[in-house]
């Protein structure tokens, strides 16, 4: 597949990155030779110095053989227009990254597929949304819904008082007559292995373990996992950044209590006109009496959104020391997650991650409709919309000679969400999520195309 992306800056960079990973052709077009310079030396891609809005420019890039476009550039206005060159001038897709949040809001209103655009995608939107399903899911380090919560993936790590621990899966799966959720993926800890989970696999302590659950699994998992529910309603915010502007506006609307703290006087001053139902405190949060005046041991959760991932990690742990419950740090450098649990942090989340797995799915074969890679784990989850031709249709999953390093994760089925056992037949216009590690992605491709 023949892929351009115009931006070589963060976000555009990490995508060039891991589509390069998949063997795509890739061209990345930007006006900052450094930055091309950098991503030609790293990346095994074709780079073009110029202007994305420049015809002759994206003539250059053989725009109209490009299966996808995606515009992810600094400016807002470069990648609309971008894209909808790219469109006119022969792009069969194209993705442009936006800032505007009430683009995404609207955009059924305004109709962007008409002006050529076929997806609008905020990485703030992305990660402020990331973080209000976090803070309604308190507990679980990771989580994401498919199909507005018709299956929701949770990520939790087992301590010694978990039921389950030391038991096989198809033990814990006896411990409910009825199952509401299916372990799709274990690390192991203290090692960077990712399992898919059999029958007969073995929970241990310390493991992180992924699991899928329909509704009312998620309550199971607390009990079984030796945890208590705790509602999470005073929340704290550092960083007036659009991630942390977006993160409070939302959070309010949701009746939660947000405390905003931003060391810019201006933009505090604004933050306060925009969010009258949020107490903004303008201040230096790195500032340890300022936390205690603001009383950040009453907080239940603490959410750091600075521009700089050293200062959130550095804020979370202090916060977490002041006996905060749930912590959430932004970070830019993908190398950070692998020391989140051993340092401490409950959930990090980047930008570039969660915009990378939102695109992804235009490169997937068969009709992927969603696709997110576990953080911190070497695998990646699929939603398919199953075809009347596709060969696992009317199948029982029993029969099927799927890939043992691949799981059936859940079934949508009329807005539902099943958990998958052996004897549930796959139906057209069923949903499917699957869990695999990445060198059996295209074998299930096959299976839906």
């Amino acid at each position: 597949m023949k892929i351009i992306i115009a931006g070589a800056g963060e976000v555009g960079f990490h995508l060039a990155k891991l589509l390069s990973y998949e063997s795509q052709e890739i061209t990345l077009i930007d006006t900052r030779k450094d930055s091309l310079g950098y991503a030609g030396e790293h990346l095994d891609i074709k780079t073009i110095k110029g202007d994305a809005t420049s015809i002759s420019i994206l003539r250059e890039a053989r725009i109209g053989t490009a299966a996808l476009f995606i515009a992810v550039t600094s400016s807002e206005t470069t990648n609309i227009t971008a894209s909808v060159l790219a469109k006119q001038l022969g792009a069969k897709k194209t993705i442009s990254r936006i800032s505007n949040t009430e683009f995404i809001d609207d955009k059924e209103t305004i109709g962007f597929s008409k002006f050529g655009i076929d997806e609008l995608i905020s990485p703030e939107s992305l990660a402020a949304s990331e973080i209000e399903l976090l803070l309604n899911q308190y507990g679980f380090n990771d989580t994401y819904e498919f199909e507005e919560g018709a299956l929701t993936m949770l990520s939790l790590r087992l301590s010694r008082t978990a039921t389950f621990v030391d038991k096989t899966v198809r033990e814990a799966a006896e411990l409910y007559s009825e199952l509401h959720f299916i372990p799709i993926a274990i690390q192991r800890y203290g090692t960077q292995y990712t399992i898919i989970p059999r029958g007969d696999t073995q929970f241990k302590e310390g493991d992180t373990v992924v699991f899928m659950t329909s509704k009312g699994g998620d309550e199971e998992l607390f009990e079984l996992s030796g945890k208590v529910k705790v509602e999470i309603k005073n929340v704290m915010i550092l960083g007036g950044s659009k991630i942390g502007y977006k993160t409070a506006r939302d959070l309010c609307a949701s009746k939660f209590n947000v405390k905003l703290i931003e060391n810019k006087k201006t933009v505090a001053e604004d933050l306060a006109d925009q969010l009258p139902n949020a107490l903004v405190i303008y201040g230096d949060g790195r500032n340890v009496e300022i936390l205690q005046e603001e009383s950040i041991s009453e907080m239940d959760a603490f959410i750091s959104v600075t521009g700089n991932s050293e200062t959130n990690i550095m804020s979370c742990l202090l916060a977490k020391s002041k006996g905060v419950k749930k912590t959430i740090a932004l970070v830019e450098n993908m190398d950070y997650y692998q020391l989140s649990q051993s340092i401490g942090i409950d959930t990090l989340i980047n930008k570039k991650l969660l915009a990378a797995n939102n695109i992804f799915r235009y490169i997937r074969k068969g009709e992927v409709v969603a696709m997110t890679k576990l953080t911190n784990m070497n695998a990646e989850l699929l939603e398919f919309v199953v075809k009347p031709e596709s060969k696992i249709t009317n199948n029982q999953i029993k029969d099927l000679q799927f890939p043992k390093s691949a799981i059936f994760g859940g079934v949508i089925r009329n807005g539902e969400g099943l958990i998958p056992l052996g004897s549930v037949t796959i139906e057209a216009g069923d949903r499917v999520v699957v869990c695999c590690l990445p060198r059996s992605i295209s074998e299930v491709e096959a299976f839906f195309s």
